[in-house]
């Protein structure tokens, strides 16, 4: 599996990073949404984790991006990772495409299931 990171705080990368790593799971990391969107251009990826406030562009617009795209690259799992817990967030991260919704600090478990049950969601649809 191969996974695209796009979040700007470098700590946050290397956690999640680790955690991947000891699953054998290979992580690609972007440290802003312009870059992700590039290396999502050039790059295969099973899976998109975006985090939502970023300086410049933030993960809700990169999403609405992504979303516009009318190849497969479109329809990529996207599981937003965010410390923000706004009231309303999940149901507009939802809204504008994203699969799954994460919140930060990431437990390893959160973070695995999460991924389980988005790939297997997509599958199914």
């Amino acid at each position: 599996m191969k996974i695209l990171f796009v979040e700007d705080d470098a700590m946050n990368r290397r956690v999640v990073k680790e955690m991947l790593t000891a699953a054998r799971i290979e992580m690609h990391e972007a440290e802003d949404a312009p870059t992700g969107l590039k290396m999502i251009d050039e790059g295969d990826f099973d899976l998109i984790l975006m985090d939502l406030r970023m300086p410049g562009m933030d993960g809700m617009e990169a999403i609405s991006r992504i979303r516009a795209r009318d190849d497969e690259k479109g329809k990529l799992p996207i599981i937003v990772v965010t410390a923000d817990t706004a009231l309303n967030l999940r149901g507009q991260c939802l809204e504008q495409g994203a699969d799954e919704f994460l919140i930060k600090p990431v437990e390893v478990r959160a973070l695995f299931e999460t991924i389980a049950y988005t790939i297997a969601k997509r599958k199914k649809a």
